[in-house]
């Protein structure tokens, strides 16, 4: 896997990945596109997702939408790294059985979440969820 990022202008930058898709980069200041640490909380939310959704599935559990909140909170000294991300998931579907779905959430962010094990031990991550029955 292979990524290229190309300075654009001032703080901006332009990400490729290797399967030609791309998004913009600024600083935290500019507010022109997200910066990298909130591509991170991102991509562990995009990540996690897929996991509890594949999992949910498999379980038999009827889901119709599942939003992730993402939240983390970095260290005050430079440079700015996350000390805690919180995840919490909006599970919506019709009868979701809350052991399946504490079950996916525990699993994704613990076992197969690629992004959330990479961070894992420098970073404090934890997770809780909401189910809305239709």
């Amino acid at each position: 896997m292979k990524a290229k990022v190309k300075w654009v202008e001032a703080d901006l930058f332009l990400g490729t990945s290797e399967s030609g898709h791309q998004i913009l980069l600024d600083t935290k200041n500019s507010k022109t596109a997200p910066c990298p640490l909130e591509t991170i909380l991102i991509a562990l939310g995009s990540c996690s997702s897929v996991d509890v959704l594949s999992i949910l599935k498999k379980s038999k559990q009827q889901v119709s939408d599942c939003t992730v909140e993402v939240s983390g909170t970095a260290k005050d000294a430079l440079p700015k790294v996350f000390s805690k991300i919180h995840l919490h998931f909006i599970i919506t579907g019709t009868n979701i059985k809350r052991q399946y779905a504490e079950r996916a959430v525990t699993f994704s962010t613990t076992k197969y979440c690629s992004v959330a094990l990479m961070l894992n031990g420098k970073v404090e991550i934890s997770a809780d969820f909401l189910i809305i029955n239709e």
